[in-house]
C-alpha cells in the first residue's frame, strides 16, 4: 500500500502526466470560481439594502460559507471528475510501470460519464448526511471514514473495469474488502486538504491502479 502510494506521488509529478495535471486542476478552479462569481451575482440581483454595509457583510458572509461549503464538498467533486481523467491516467500508469501487462479497455464515455454522476450524489448525500456531526469529536474521523469507503471503492472498481466486466470489478473489490478501504483513507484525508485536494483525483487514479494491479497478481 504505501509502495503503491509512493509510486502514484511520483506518477503525479511526472513529465507524462502533468499536462493532465493541468487540464484537471484549470476545470476543478474554474468550476468553483464560476459558482462563487454566479452565486455572488445572484445574491447582488436579489438583495439591496438601504445601507451598503450590509450589503458588504451579506458578500463577504456568503463568500465564507462558499469556501466552507467547498471544502466540504470537495470530495464529491473529486468523484465526479474522476471519471474524466481515469481512463488518460490509468492507461499512462499502465504503460509506464507494467509494459508486459495487457492494458485496460478504456470505458465508454457515456457509462463513464454516468458512472461519475451516479456516485458524485451518492458522496454529496453521505457528506451532508455527515456534516451535521463534523463539530463533534468523531465528526471528522466519520467523514473520513465515510469518504474512504465510497472514493475506494470507486476508484478501485472504475480501474478493475478497465480489465473485467463491472460485476467481476464489484467482487473483487468485496473480496479485497478491508484493504480496499484502508487504502481509501489516504484519498479520504487528502480530499480535506486546501489546494492539495485540487489533485486528488489524479493521485488516487494512480494509487488505486497500483493496488488493483498488487491485487490481481497475489489473487492469480
Amino acid at each position: 500500500m504505501l509502495t503503491a502510494a509512493f509510486k502514484a506521488l511520483g506518477d503525479l509529478f511526472s513529465p507524462d502526466f502533468r499536462s493532465v495535471l493541468f487540464k484537471a486542476l484549470g476545470l476543478t478552479l474554474a468550476l468553483f470560481i464560476a459558482v462563487l462569481i454566479a452565486v455572488e451575482v445572484l445574491l447582488v440581483s436579489l438583495t439591496q439594502f438601504s445601507w451598503p454595509w450590509a450589503d458588504w457583510v451579506l458578500g463577504v458572509g456568503t463568500g465564507l460559507a462558499l469556501l466552507v461549503a467547498f471544502f466540504f464538498l470537495m470530495s464529491p467533486v473529486t468523484a465526479a471528475f474522476a471519471g474524466l481523467f481515469l481512463d488518460q491516467i490509468a492507461e499512462k500508469v499502465e504503460a509506464r510501470h507494467y509494459p508486459q501487462d495487457r492494458r485496460g479497455t478504456p470505458l465508454p464515455t457515456s457509462r463513464a460519464i454516468m458512472t461519475a454522476l451516479q456516485f458524485f450524489i451518492v458522496v454529496l448525500v453521505v457528506n451532508l448526511a455527515v456534516l451535521p456531526v463534523v463539530l463533534f469529536g468523531v465528526g471528522a474521523i466519520a467523514l473520513v471514514a465515510a469518504n474512504a469507503y465510497l472514493l475506494s471503492r470507486e476508484y478501485f472498481e472504475m480501474v478493475a473495469m478497465r480489465h473485467m466486466p463491472s460485476e467481476e470489478a464489484k467482487i473483487l473489490r468485496r473480496e479485497n474488502g478491508p484493504s480496499v478501504f484502508v487504502a481509501g483513507l489516504l484519498p479520504a484525508a487528502l480530499s480535506l486538504v486546501p489546494i492539495v485536494n485540487l489533485a486528488v483525483p489524479l493521485f488516487a487514479t494512480s494509487y488505486f491502479t497500483h493496488l488493483f494491479k498488487s491485487v490481481r497478481a497475489s489473487s492469480a
